[in-house]
């Protein structure tokens, strides 16, 4: 799709490296972690919650 290979990804790490340092590093993937399974708790949380449907009664006055 994007076409990002393995230099590509070696490139971007060492971008990352020099900007952050090596000791931030756990921390970022920690929290990168973490924000990847609170997404993937609230989708699966949404995909429960489906709404019922709710039948409406039908007017006994005016039968369809």
């Amino acid at each position: 799709m994007f076409g990002i290979g393995m230099p590509e990804l070696i490139i971007i790490l060492v971008i990352i490296l020099i900007i952050f340092g090596a000791g931030k590093l756990p921390e970022i993937g920690a929290g990168m972690g973490k924000a990847i399974r609170n997404f993937k708790g609230a989708s699966d949380e949404e995909e429960k919650k489906e709404p019922e449907k709710i039948e409406k009664p039908e007017d006994e006055n005016n039968p369809k």
